[in-house]
């Protein structure tokens, strides 16, 4: 197997390994991909400054996400179905957050239960919630995240209806795969995934399967989410949401500075500048470049993070330099994860710190916290309208 030095190595070797439905899932957006693609585009606009004869000795990536210790500015991305990706997937991530110093969020969508990760993990780790039409199935996973000792919750903000993801329609996504000839085909092509999956009980929706009423049948992830995803979503059930947790609040899906403002106002801790990884709205403008403006207007009064496109250090670097006191990083693990499970996990992680760790000693820093603007060429993240 060739060395794996980027997570693009992780990409291809995960592109091998996974089934098509769930490699799909992962790696792709909604309608034509335009916002998928200029996640990642983007970031390769801005161009770094490097400094000579400095000292580089003593460096530290070392930050805190609403309080949480972090070995540098990342958490784990709420992903539905990692489960599928790989055997028991959401543990093997939550394993490799945990021992490697980062925060790991799970899925509503997941495939491994909010009590599976509290009884294979010790680090406290957050949960994220969509808002349902079932308040009483909701009030329920609530409890159960604090029971879990699940430290922040993070509500989604931008999947009130599903964006139009042209792969997941025409593989027929659905968790676990149905028989047909073509999933057989290629699930006979995927031996060391196969083998995994016999060696788990662990195949559908383990947050709702049990938990939700009148939920017997989980197979198709875009039925259930369009029957039940809340549509009527307002700033007063954000309200709601805060009163039930009375913890840590973290809001995913900010992308519009009227949005941002009252995001503060709801008094959550933390926002996320996020479209999805451009699964939702294609058309709508990358993170990073919807960030600066976010940032600069209410950095101040709240935590401001980001995700969406983040495929190395030097773009994780490039987040924090425009305002971000936080990441998130979806594609990145998962590919990790499918290519090697908990193994790739750590290693897509590890590629991504010593990156930051790298590129910062490079511009001249040897402290994330105190990195800016300073180290990026103007002209090159000034992204307009």
């Amino acid at each position: 197997m060739t060395v794996i030095t980027t997570i693009e190595d992780l990409r291809v070797l995960a592109e091998k390994r996974v089934p098509r439905m769930f490699y799909d899932y992962a790696d792709s957006g909604s309608w034509t991909e335009s916002t998928y693609k200029a996640n990642e585009s983007d970031f390769q606009k801005i161009k770094l400054r490097q400094r000579v004869a400095v000292n580089m000795e003593n460096r530290t990536t070392a930050t805190k996400m609403v309080g949480q210790d972090a070995k540098m500015p990342v958490s784990i991305a709420p992903v539905g179905l990692c489960g599928m990706q790989s055997a028991d997937g959401e543990i093997k991530a939550a394993k490799a957050a945990e021992k490697f110093g980062i925060p790991f969020t799970l899925s509503t969508m997941s495939i491994c239960s909010i009590e599976d990760i509290a009884q294979n993990t010790s680090a406290p780790f957050w949960f994220q919630l969509y808002m349902m039409r079932d308040r009483d199935a909701m009030k329920k996973m609530i409890e159960r995240a604090r029971a879990a000792r699940c430290s922040a919750l993070v509500l989604t903000l931008d999947l009130q209806v599903i964006g139009q993801r042209h792969k997941d329609l025409k593989n027929g996504l659905t968790a676990p795969p149905k028989p047909t000839i073509a999933n057989i085909i290629n699930l006979m092509m995927k031996p060391r995934w196969c083998l995994g999956m016999a060696g788990t009980r662990r195949h559908t929706f383990g947050n709702l399967v049990g938990h939700v009423k009148a939920v017997t049948n989980m197979n198709s992830l875009a039925s259930w989410t369009n029957e039940q995803f809340d549509p009527t979503l307002s700033w007063a059930d954000v309200q709601w949401v805060k009163e039930q947790w009375g913890g840590k609040l973290i809001l995913k899906g900010i992308q519009d500075l009227e949005d941002a403002h009252l995001a503060v106002a709801s008094g959550a801790d933390a926002i996320v500048v996020s479209n999805h990884g451009g699964r939702q709205l294609d058309g709508a403008p990358s993170s990073i470049s919807a960030l600066p403006e976010i940032a600069q207007a209410v950095g101040d009064k709240i935590e401001v993070w980001m995700d969406g496109g983040i495929r190395s250090g030097q773009d994780v670097l490039k987040a924090w330099a425009l305002g971000a006191r936080g990441t998130m990083i979806g594609r990145a693990f998962v590919y990790g994860l499918g290519a090697m499970g908990e193994a790739g996990v750590t290693k897509a992680l590890q590629i991504i710190h010593k990156e930051l760790d790298i590129t910062m000693a490079f511009c001249g820093h040897t402290n994330i916290q105190t990195v800016g603007t300073n180290i990026l060429l103007p002209g090159t993240y000034d992204f307009k309208p």
